[in-house]
Order: structure tokens, then C-alpha cells, then sequence
């Protein structure tokens, strides 16, 4: 049953007429004086596409851009971050209780016999003024340590993927709940008419080994209003399907179909009030504004063969990670809020050694060009650039342990992410791990403290930014204690 058909069969003749005649000439009124857009953006009140809520930001704001690389899986700290050379006198002991001390694991490794220590395989040097110890497999990221602030003691609630991911996204377990970059669209807008506010690129990956799924509720707006949901960018194609006209079909004649759906949309909602046909409204025209910023968007001809040898020679492959931090800059260049990359396969249960080296060679260079890129531009100190996974790696080895050959299961107690650009300051370790990277000894960071930070840095009060929902003013750092890392901050 339809319960519009059915509300319009059992009108009388006088509210036939009442709300089709009337309603109609309003609205033909109405359209004499403006047309779709205006009248669109007059329904929500707001003079942008994509205006600011009343009273953000609560400060002045140290960024005015967000691009989280997200690396899908869980990257190993051991391998990449956090330095411990003493693991080798310890390569295949078991690793001892007192560290593990009854911490729950996950049903990949809770069989085995034993718990054999792996150290990494990898060689370790110091970088940059500031003297941090990296991984051999991130050259180029080892040119840009001194922009970045390194936290070595992230803590997190989940140890699978799917709740992991969720939380690191979200602040909850729970699906349903809003993303960080739905709440900075729906907090702060964006300054760009013709673009979304919240875009999702996911691109291609180079490891062999079973990436994990990924789910739209890690850029859902969940209980906001759908019109803050990410716009997912395609990898491979057109970056947003039927981003051409049908052949016969001509702007004009789209601009004329939206006008109509638009005066339809407009008398459903006078009728019924329901906010999200303004959504359908502000959606429809954002994708005819789209046809047009898209295609210039994503034609990288007017870059310099400089910026394109500094992202690497993957730039030039649609749907590489490389082509989508080179995206994700021009998008924060148009003023676009909120970007966010997934870069999956990261999930290295097995043949550690060289799925890693495949995934470090995907993203290190075109990750260091960005940084670089936005300081030469003078965006980074205006954009927050955020790195990391959902949870670490364990220092034992799942399955068979070899000097050259190991795995490593999931690990939530500590793992490293770094931050980097507006309101952060860089050059820093902040946090440390025991000599197992098993516990955190020193300055323990929450997801839901390092999402209060990203706020902060955007000019917004964690604990003021809340959204009424299933009784509950909701907010991304969720109903316990959260505190900003002060010590991050510049």
C-alpha cells in the first residue's frame, strides 16, 4: 500500500482543489522571482549549498579541511612506527604472560599453542631534525617526519574489523551513528557550491591477500539528515555514475526535468513537512552542478609534470592511491570539507613481509607528496591531514614464524597514528609502548581523545556539538569522558 495514493484517494473535492489550485499558483508566484536554486536554499534558510550551522565554528578554527587516510585492516606499528630493537634476542620465545596478562585476542591466534615473538624484519634509521626512528619501507614518508605528530599509544574498543572501523569512524561500536565527516559537514559546511562537502574516495590496492569489506556506515550521516552522508567517488570509470547526459539529452532539457521535480518536491513538502524533501531537493541539484565541477575536478591536464613526478608514477592510473591524494588536495583547494581515502589491504595474517612492502609502495610516496604539496601551496596549515588504521598487529606470530616470513593478528591495546598541517604541531612522539608494543606505558590516547582533537583543530567544542536523536544529545565522541591531546596541538 502506498500511503500517499491512499492519503490523495480519501481527499474531498474541496481539499483537491484546495491544496493543487492554491498551493500552485504560490508556487508559480514564487517562481517568477527565482529559480530552482534560490528556492531550494530558501526553504532551508541558508544563503550557501553548504552553510555553516548557527554559531560555528564555536572558535576560531586552526583548519578549515580534513583528509583522513584511512588504511583498511590494521597497518603494523611494529613494522612501520614503533622501534624495538630489543625484540631480537626474543625472536620465536613465547611472549611472556605477564605482558599479555589475560588480554583477550581474537579466535584467529586464541588456538594456537603458542605465541612466538616476531620482530619486524625491517630496518629502522632516524629521520629529520627531530631525529624519529622509521621504517625502511617509508623513504619517502621519512622526508616529512618533522611536519608530523606521531602518537604511539591509540587505544581502541574493538578488535575486529567491522566494529573497529566503525568505532574509529564514528566513535561508537554501534552502527547507526554519524561519521566525523558527516558531522563536520553538517557543523561547518563547506565553501564550495558545486562539489559535496563530505567525499569518499576508495582506491585500488596492491597486496594479494583478502581485503576486508567496507561498509557505508564509515561515511553515513547516520541519525543526521541524509543530505550529510559522503558522496563515494568511483575508483574505476566515470567517478560518479551517469555523470554524462544521455546522448539526445542536452543540459537545457535537465535543467527542465529538475525544475519540474523541483516544483514537485517543493508542494510535497508544504504538504507534508517532511525535511528530508528538502534533501531530495538540495541532492538533485547538487548533481546537475556536479556534471559540470566533476570532469574539471578530476582532469589532472593543468598539473605540472613536477607535481605529477612528486606524487609518483601512479598518479596517472585511475583509481591508485596516488591519483586519489592528488584528488583529495584539489578538493580541499575548491573548499571541500571533509575528504576521506580507504586504502584497503592491510589485514596481514600472513606473509606479512611482503604484503606490507606492496601496500608502503602504494601509498609512501604520493602520502609524503601531499604533505609537501600543501605546504608549498600554503593549504597544510589551513588542512588536517590524519593517517592510521583501526587497530595494530601483535608482536607474536600468527601461524608459522620464519626470519623472513610471519604474520600478525588484530591488537587494540596500542598502535600508531599520525597527524599532520592546521592546528597541529608536528616534529613529535607523543605516548610509548612497552618493549613488546603490547600495553601503553605512557600518555594512552582513546579513538574518541584523538576525534575530540580533530575537532578542536576544526574550531569545534566536542562536548557543545551534539544532535538530538533516540532521546540523546549525540555527539561523535560519544556519552563517556573525552579530553583534546592538548600536547598535540601548535
Amino acid at each position: 500500500m502506498d500511503p500517499l495514493f491512499e492519503h490523495q484517494l480519501l481527499q474531498t473535492r474541496r481539499q483537491f482543489f484546495g491544496r493543487t489550485g492554491i498551493r500552485l499558483g504560490a508556487l508559480a508566484l514564487a517562481g517568477l522571482g527565482a529559480g530552482p536554486v534560490a528556492r531550494a536554499l530558501a526553504a532551508t534558510g541558508a544563503e550557501r549549498v553548504h552553510p555553516a550551522m548557527a554559531g560555528l565554528p564555536h572558535f576560531a578554527p586552526k583548519a578549515k579541511s580534513l583528509i583522513y587516510l584511512h588504511m583498511n585492516g590494521g597497518p603494523s606499528q611494529i613494522d612501520l612506527w614503533d622501534y624495538k630493537p630489543g625484540l631480537r634476542e626474543f625472536f620465536d620465545k613465547d611472549l611472556p604472560e605477564s605482558v599479555r596478562n589475560g588480554q583477550r585476542i581474537t579466535t584467529m591466534t586464541s588456538g594456537q599453542t603458542r605465541f612466538p615473538v616476531a620482530p619486524s624484519m625491517f630496518q629502522f634509521s632516524q629521520a629529520g631534525q627531530s631525529g624519529r626512528w622509521i621504517s625502511e619501507l617509508l623513504p619517502h614518508t621519512a622526508r616529512i617526519v618533522d611536519e608530523l605528530a606521531l602518537v604511539k599509544s591509540i587505544q581502541t574498543n574493538a578488535i575486529n574489523h567491522d566494529p573497529a572501523c566503525t568505532f574509529v569512524m564514528t566513535g561508537s561500536e554501534v552502527p547507526g551513528k554519524a561519521s566525523l565527516g558527516s558531522w563536520l559537514a553538517y557543523g561547518l559546511g563547506s565553501e564550495n557550491n558545486d562539489l559535496p562537502a563530505f567525499v569518499v574516495l576508495t582506491p585500488n590496492w596492491s597486496s594479494k591477500a583478502d581485503a576486508q569489506a567496507l561498509f557505508t556506515r564509515m561515511w553515513s550521516s547516520g541519525y543526521l539528515p541524509t543530505q550529510y552522508t559522503g558522496v563515494a567517488l568511483r575508483a574505476v570509470g566515470d567517478p560518479v555514475l551517469y555523470i554524462q547526459n544521455p546522448p539526445g539529452v542536452s543540459t537545457a532539457d535537465r535543467r527542465t526535468v529538475l525544475d519540474t521535480l523541483n516544483r514537485i518536491n517543493a508542494r510535497t513538502h508544504a504538504e507534508f513537512g517532511d525535511p528530508e524533501t528538502l534533501t531530495r531537493i538540495a541532492q538533485y541539484e547538487m548533481a546537475f552542478r556536479m556534471q559540470r565541477s566533476v570532469p574539471e575536478l578530476v582532469d589532472f591536464g593543468g598539473e605540472s609534470k613536477a607535481i605529477t613526478d612528486l606524487y609518483g608514477p601512479d598518479v596517472s592510473k585511475p583509481g591508485s592511491y596516488a591519483a586519489s591524494v592528488l584528488l583529495a588536495r584539489r578538493m580541499v583547494e575548491r573548499g571541500v570539507r571533509c575528504v576521506q581515502i580507504l586504502h584497503r589491504g592491510w589485514d596481514q595474517h600472513g606473509s606479512l613481509p611482503s604484503e606490507i612492502r606492496a601496500q608502503c609502495r602504494d601509498i609512501d610516496q604520493p602520502t609524503a607528496a601531499l604533505i609537501l604539496d600543501l605546504k608549498a601551496r600554503g593549504l597544510l596549515d589551513e588542512t588536517l591531514v590524519v593517517w592510521g588504521g583501526e587497530f595494530g598487529r601483535t608482536v607474536y606470530s600468527q601461524g608459522t614464524l620464519t626470519k623472513d616470513n610471519y604474520g600478525r593478528d588484530h591488537h587494540p591495546r596500542n598502535f600508531c597514528m599520525w597527524m599532520a598541517g592546521g592546528g597541529i604541531r608536528g616534529g613529535q612522539v607523543y605516548g610509548e609502548t612497552d618493549d613488546f608494543s603490547y600495553n601503553v606505558v605512557e600518555n594512552p590516547v582513546h579513538i574518541n581523545d584523538l576525534n575530540a582533537t580533530l575537532l578542536h583543530c576544526m574550531g569545534v567544542d566536542h562536548r557543545r556539538f551534539t544532535f538530538k536523536s533516540q532521546g540523546l544529545d549525540q555527539r561523535l565522541t560519544g556519552v563517556e569522558e573525552s579530553s583534546v591531546v592538548k600536547p598535540l596541538l601548535a
